[in-house]
């Protein structure tokens, strides 16, 4: 096991964060995982991509670059797919893997930053699409008692951008995840935010889940900066979700405000139109800021420092707070 010192974390967060860890190894397999994690006991910071996280200082403790790499299928009938994904391979990568198959189902996630690892912790989602929706199970390694567990989905906690591995953190690492995945009669989702309008461009009257993907592709590159160009972590904050009535409120003051139900009770709130309300849509503050074309987005233009992006996340939250009463929490993890 070798363990590598002074090393920069610059290209391995997609904010491009120029910060140090004072110890690194990368693992590609889970015995040298275990070992690692016997031998720090908990003191250690895992990272996979690096797309959801927010680096505001140099890292004493030992990083553990999770680099398990691998897709395979496992098992097949007549309508479905699973396909076991190691925690490592890039995301867009694997659904692009999918699509070249024709297996259903990944489309709507198209281009997400990150890891196939950190998707079941947030229960990350796009355009009417969460992981939830496809995952079948997943395998975690138990930090404390070091051994491989499996988790169907139901076991798995998933609510809005959560999970149990997120709501005991530290105890799990994800491994792996199995995907449910259609191999014909594919269900499109494709009523959620523009992809109708975005497929009417493309002149597809009768999509496929390659046309689904290239439209949400098209959307999200029409809107969030890639972070190859400039840093971010896609999405900043969380939508918040509020109760009806609190929504009713706020509609008189802000007749325009959109919401989309979540239940019987409860809206949720697209958090870019209330930044953008609020007047941070564009700003730039030196080297950081908030992007022109996606208030959800906070940028690192160059030699951004992490604490500068958390003193803007906050003035941003307090802000909306301020203007709507609506507490807006952040989506990255802030280290």
């Amino acid at each position: 096991m070798t363990i590598l010192k002074d090393i920069s974390l610059k290209t391995y967060n997609t904010f491009g964060l120029d910060c140090i860890a004072k110890h690194f190894i990368s693992i590609h397999d889970i015995k040298t995982l275990k070992t690692a994690i016997q031998e720090q006991k908990n003191n250690y910071m895992l990272i996979g991509g690096g797309s959801n996280m927010l680096l505001t200082q140099d890292i004493e403790e030992l990083v553990i670059h999770l680099n398990l790499k691998g897709i395979s299928i496992i098992s097949e009938n007549d309508d479905h797919v699973f396909i076991k994904v190691q925690a490592g391979e890039n995301w867009h990568d694997f659904v692009l893997w999918t699509l070249k198959h024709n297996y259903g189902g990944l489309e709507n996630l198209s281009l997400i930053p990150g890891n196939v690892g950190t998707a079941p912790i947030q229960n990350i989602g796009a355009y009417g699409v969460e992981l939830k929706d496809v995952m079948d199970s997943c395998e975690a390694l138990n930090t404390e008692s070091l051994e491989l567990e499996t988790f169907m989905n139901s076991e798995c906690q998933f609510e809005y951008r959560n999970s149990i591995f997120k709501k005991q953190k530290g105890k799990y690492v994800v491994c792996n995840v199995t995907f449910k995945l259609t191999k014909h009669n594919h269900v499109l989702h494709t009523s959620y935010g523009a992809i109708t309008e975005q497929l009417d461009k493309m002149q597809v009257d009768n999509p496929s889940i390659q046309d689904v993907s290239k439209a949400v592709t098209a959307i999200r590159q029409s809107k969030l900066p890639d972070p190859k160009d400039i840093g971010n972590s896609g999405s900043f904050f969380k939508n918040p979700v509020i109760s009806k009535s609190d929504f009713k409120k706020l509609q008189s003051n802000f007749p325009n405000i959109p919401g989309y139900i979540v239940s019987d009770k409860e809206i949720k709130v697209p958090a870019g139109w209330l930044i953008e309300k609020a007047g941070f849509k564009g700003k730039r503050f030196g080297e950081y800021g908030v992007h022109k074309k996606q208030a959800l987005v906070l940028v690192n233009y160059g030699n951004a420092k992490g604490k500068d992006i958390l003193k803007l996340a906050q003035l941003i939250q307090s802000t909306v707070n301020r203007i709507f009463g609506i507490t807006i929490e952040a989506e990255v993890n802030i280290i």
